[in-house]
């Protein structure tokens, strides 16, 4: 268990404040601003606490309004919509400094059997023990990296991410707007099916709007670029233990107006699609 995958672990289990009101921290690690899929998870482990345990999320749609701030709690506070038969409903407000900085509807269903179909995986892909890992990938290409990619790279984090291609952190070339991205847990996700969906919603965060940059030679670790998230759905097909590699496929079929538009399907190793992921974001040309 690393201890970044422990960290990720203890904000996502929430101090109960009262009846619907919880309270989740940050982790202390220099941030300027609450990394969005930290937000989300922690939202939704919110909503889970107020439904009925055989009931699990099938989608989530949410906004983030303001920049978290990592320097204080953020407060959820859920509305418990309405109780179905088969469906459950609940809207979570997450609140900082007096203000909702983010919000999220999330809708339950008990398990059911019904008529199942899905794309396939796409084909070709690399396997993860094939790509280099972040540390690899580092002493390659040495002073091609820049100072900041090399940063980022090196933070100890929750999830591991090997892109298939990493033409895009060492270049200014416009490319096609796809990336497929293998990503793991760095230790163990206990078997709670609930808290396996948050953590899986963490993870969905990672590099999804970046792809948006792609046709534009440039990325998120642009300087001349504002970049955050605006949006981010998701739906969740399989329920996936996160104990081996997910592929996790993306693309952007627009962008414009300071906004980038991007999807993505994430697939278990054995090719079962297990979620899929739309997500946008500001692409803002900054004038100074």
């Amino acid at each position: 268990m690393s201890s970044a995958m422990q960290e990720l672990l203890d904000i996502l289990n929430l101090e109960k404040l009262e009846h619907n009101l919880y309270r989740g921290r940050s982790p202390q690690v220099g941030w300027q601003r609450v990394f969005g899929g930290q937000v989300i998870g922690q939202a939704l482990v919110a909503a889970q606490r107020t439904v009925a345990a055989d009931r699990y999320v099938h989608s989530l749609h949410c906004y983030f309004m303001r920049p978290g701030d990592p320097a204080v709690p953020i407060i959820y506070e859920v509305d418990r919509i309405r109780d179905g038969g088969s469906f459950t409903t609940r809207r979570v407000i997450a609140i900082q400094h007096g203000h909702a900085i983010f919000s999220l509807s999330a809708s339950f269903q008990v398990d059911e059997h019904g008529l199942e179909h899905q794309l396939p995986m796409p084909e070709g892909i690399p396997g993860p023990e094939t790509l280099r890992s972040q540390s690899e990938f580092l002493a390659a290409l040495g002073d091609d990296v820049p100072e900041n990619i090399r940063r980022y790279w090196q933070r100890e984090r929750p999830v591991e991410i090997r892109p298939v291609n990493v033409e895009h952190y060492t270049t200014n070339d416009k490319l096609p707007p796809f990336q497929h991205v293998w990503m793991r847990a760095t230790g163990p996700v206990p078997e709670d099916r609930a808290l396996q969906a948050a953590v899986l919603a963490y993870f969905s965060d990672m590099t999804l709007v970046d792809t948006a940059t792609y046709p534009h030679g440039r990325s998120v670790f642009d300087q001349t670029l504002q970049m955050a998230s605006l949006d981010h759905a998701m739906w969740f097909h399989k329920p996936n233990t996160l104990s081996d590699w997910l592929l996790y496929t993306q693309d952007s079929p627009s962008s414009g107006g300071s906004r980038g538009l991007a999807r993505g399907s994430i697939y278990s190793r054995g090719g079962v699609l297990i979620a899929s992921v739309a997500q946008e974001g500001l692409l803002r040309m900054r004038t100074k």
